[in-house]
């Protein structure tokens, strides 16, 4: 694919990881496997700048330095493997003109309307997951950063999830994303890593 890369890193590092270095152009995922502790999440919590890190980041040729923190974060998006929830219901995470969007994409995930009335702590570990990338999703951010999207799914989700991220991969989307579902990896990852030692190499 020829022109600008859609997310760009250069000599990212912190006292913990790296460095890192990783091209990722438009409409495209790069999928990174490795072994628990291998620093897999932290790499995606630098990439978003929510962890202490040095190195070059830039989204279409601009640098990260350039946005204001929280600006960077709905662009580049990270999607934690246990997301956090900070209201009693489901529906008050999603501002009111992102309702129907909201709606649509559960619904592209099975996930039932009615759902959105019920408190959090009434959903299964499986259907938090789903709502977490619904409330990424919604925010159309160019890049999103998974972590473990699919690890508490059934395959039966899994095949729906997918279906959702590889649209928006054709809308001009990119995302990074960690996995331990090899299978799952080798159909989504265009570009394919390894973390080892908190290092990245290709796989």
């Amino acid at each position: 694919m020829t022109g600008l890369a859609r997310l760009s890193v250069r000599g990212l590092r912190s006292e913990l990881a790296g460095p890192f270095d990783l091209e990722l152009q438009t409409g495209r995922c790069a999928v990174i496997t490795g072994p628990s502790g291998a620093g897999k999440s932290l790499f995606l919590r630098m990439l978003a700048d929510l962890d202490p890190n040095q190195g070059e980041v830039r989204l279409n040729d601009r640098e990260r330095g350039q946005f204001a923190p929280a600006d960077w974060r709905r662009r580049v998006t990270y999607v934690a493997a246990e997301a956090g929830w900070w209201e009693e219901r489901v529906m008050t995470h999603f501002a009111a003109d992102r309702h129907d969007v909201a709606r649509g994409l559960a619904r592209q995930m099975g996930l039932g309307p009615e759902l959105f009335e019920v408190e959090v702590s009434r959903l299964s570990t499986g259907e938090k997951q789903r709502f977490a990338l619904v409330r990424a999703l919604v925010l159309d951010a160019p890049v999103l950063l998974l972590d473990e999207p699919t690890g508490a799914l059934d395959q039966a989700s899994v095949a729906l999830v997918e279906g959702v991220l590889r649209a928006r991969l054709s809308e001009g989307g990119a995302i990074i994303m960690v996995t331990h579902d090899e299978s799952f990896g080798q159909r989504m990852g265009d570009q394919r890593y390894r973390m080892s030692q908190r290092r990245l190499s290709a796989a």
